[in-house]
C-alpha cells in the first residue's frame, strides 16, 4: 500500500529589502565624497606649499644676486661718469651701479668681461588678471649698451613683488635714507627690503599672512678711489738744499712734473759741499764746486 506524499515547505534565502539597498548606496556615497574632498583639500593644500616655496626661493635668490653684487662693487672718481651709483625708490623702483663680478654670477658666460653694470628695476608684466610685478635684472659691459636681447628678455629674479625698497646709510645723519645723493662716494652700507605676494591673485592680498618680507643689511666693502691716487699727485716736491763746509744755495727749487720730480740743490760755496737729495725722486747735487744735476 502507498504511502502518502508528504510536502514540505521549501526554506528560501533572505534578501535586502529596497530601503536597505538605498540606505547603502547613500552611506557609500558619503564615503566616496569625504575621501574626494580630502584628497582635493590635500592636492591645494601641496600645490600652494610647491608655489610658497618656489617663491620664497626665488626671494632667497634675488637677495643673494644682490648682495653678491653689492660687495663687488667698483668706483673710481676720474671716470665717474662710468661709476655713478644710482638708488630710485616709489613706484618704478631701481637699483644700478657697476661691479666686477664673479665667474658664478648669472648669466656670466653671456659676457666677455667681468667688469659690468648691473640694472635693478621692478617692472609690470602681463595685462588684467594676469599682471604682476617682477624684480629683473639687466647687466651691459661698462663701456657698451645693453643689447636687444638683454632689454626684452631681462633675468627674473623673483615674481609678484609687492615693495623694493632700498635705503643708504647716511654717516651725517645717522640714519637710513631712501636716496643717495653724493654722486662722488659710495655708501658705507646699504639695507634691501624685498616684499612678496605669496597668496592667489583672487585674494585681496593684503592679509600678512599672504605676504613674505625679507629685509638685509649689506655693509660695501669698497670706496671710490679719489682721483690722486688713480691718476697721480699733480704737483711733485722741491729738491733739498745743499750741505757741507761751505753754505749751499739755491735751496730745493719746487718740482713741476706728476711725482714730485723736484730739482736737485746746488752747492757752489766751499769744499766737500754735497747737494741735497730732493724728497721728489731727483738726484742730489754735485760736490765741492759742482753743481748739482737738475731734473
Amino acid at each position: 500500500m502507498n504511502s502518502p506524499l508528504k510536502i514540505h515547505p521549501s526554506k528560501t534565502a533572505g534578501a535586502f529589502t529596497l530601503i536597505e539597498v538605498m540606505v547603502s548606496i547613500a552611506i557609500f556615497a558619503i564615503l566616496i565624497a569625504a575621501v574626494y574632498s580630502t584628497w582635493v583639500v590635500i592636492l591645494k593644500s601641496s600645490q600652494v606649499g610647491q608655489m610658497a616655496a618656489a617663491r620664497v626661493q626665488r626671494e632667497r635668490i634675488a637677495i643673494r644676486t644682490l648682495e653678491d653684487s653689492l660687495t663687488c662693487i667698483q668706483s673710481f672718481q676720474a671716470s665717474m661718469g662710468y661709476y655713478t651709483f644710482n638708488v630710485t625708490n616709489g613706484q618704478q623702483p631701481g637699483l644700478s651701479f657697476v661691479a666686477r663680478l664673479p665667474d658664478i654670477f648669472p648669466r656670466n658666460g653671456k659676457f666677455d668681461a667681468n667688469l659690468r653694470r648691473l640694472t635693478f628695476s621692478v617692472e609690470s608684466t602681463g595685462t588684467g588678471m594676469d599682471s604682476e610685478r617682477d624684480l629683473v635684472l639687466r647687466q651691459n659691459p661698462i663701456l657698451m649698451d645693453q643689447d636687444a636681447d638683454e632689454q626684452q628678455v631681462p633675468l627674473v629674479l623673483a615674481r609678484n613683488v609687492k615693495d623694493f625698497v632700498i635705503e643708504c646709510w647716511d654717516t651725517n645723519s645717522y640714519d637710513w635714507m631712501d636716496g643717495w645723493d653724493s654722486t662722488n662716494s659710495l655708501p658705507p652700507m646699504v639695507r634691501i627690503t624685498l616684499t612678496l605676494t605669496l597668496g592667489d591673485k583672487d585674494n585681496n592680498n593684503n592679509s600678512p599672512a599672504s605676504l613674505f618680507t625679507a629685509t638685509r643689511e649689506i655693509a660695501i666693502p669698497s670706496n671710490t678711489l679719489p682721483t690722486v691716487a688713480q691718476t697721480g699727485s699733480p704737483n711733485g716736491g722741491g729738491g733739498g738744499g745743499g750741505i757741507g763746509n761751505g753754505g749751499g744755495r739755491n735751496n730745493g727749487r719746487g718740482g713741476n712734473g706728476p711725482g714730485g720730480n723736484g730739482q736737485g740743490g746746488k752747492n757752489n760755496g766751499g769744499r766737500n759741499g754735497q747737494g741735497g737729495y730732493q724728497p721728489g725722486g731727483g738726484p742730489p747735487g754735485g760736490f765741492g764746486n759742482q753743481s748739482g744735476n737738475p731734473r
